[in-house]
């Protein structure tokens, strides 16, 4: 089993907590990674873009000029592509640019991602991310005593309205859902911070 450092929220510690080792523990397969990532990206690409070939632009109906004894060059269209308002060669037209991997290699990769955050050192885990009430101080407070000051993620197993309330408005905080874990938000964050329920619902889940 790997075993994480687990904090309370005033940054005391409050011991270790076990962890699935075939979860946080593998040797990270950047190959799939890189797969996994440019998936990911892929899949946000919208894809809307659009050009008009010269079967599509309006006009061009008629030859501009007679073929011979003009002294110019033979011209069928003005809506060839060498004419101002002709259509587009080989223009981008809407596609999606997403594709497939099989599900063995998308688990491998999150687990890739895990394992490589906690190599790191960069992976802890929280008793529990609870607030009583909305105050982004108190939680500017926990980042100061958890001693964390660039981009993280908190990864919970259920969410807390109140957290995600208070640290909703602090440049790179954000927070997951367990069930929601993916390659790219683990790798996009310098530290990745999972309650002691979470730890143990990805440790179940991705196994």
């Amino acid at each position: 089993m790997t075993q994480l450092d687990l904090f309370k929220q005033d940054g005391t510690k409050a011991g270790v907590v076990e962890a699935n080792e075939g979860v946080f523990g593998i040797e990270p397969n950047q190959h799939v990674l890189f797969q996994a990532v440019t998936l990911q990206r892929a899949s946000l690409r919208q894809g809307t873009h659009s050009t008009k070939g010269r079967s599509e632009v309006s006009g061009g109906g008629r030859k501009p000029w007679r073929q011979k004894g003009t002294g110019r060059a033979r011209q069928g269209s003005i809506r060839s592509p060498q004419w101002r308002g002709g259509g587009t060669v080989f223009g981008p037209t809407p596609r999606e640019y997403g594709f497939k991997m099989p599900r063995k290699m998308r688990r491998l990769a999150i687990r890739s991602a895990i394992s490589s955050k906690v190599k790191e050192g960069n992976v802890f885990a929280l008793e529990t991310l609870v607030f009583d009430s909305i105050k982004t101080k108190n939680f500017k407070e926990m980042l100061n005593n958890l001693n964390i000051d660039k981009k993280v993620l908190f990864v919970v197993s259920e969410l807390n309205e109140n957290a995600i309330l208070s640290g909703r408005n602090i440049p790179g905080v954000t927070f997951i859902e367990s069930t929601g874990l993916n390659v790219l938000d683990v790798l996009g964050h310098n530290k990745v911070v999972f309650t002691k329920d979470a730890v143990e619902k990805v440790g179940e889940v991705l196994a």
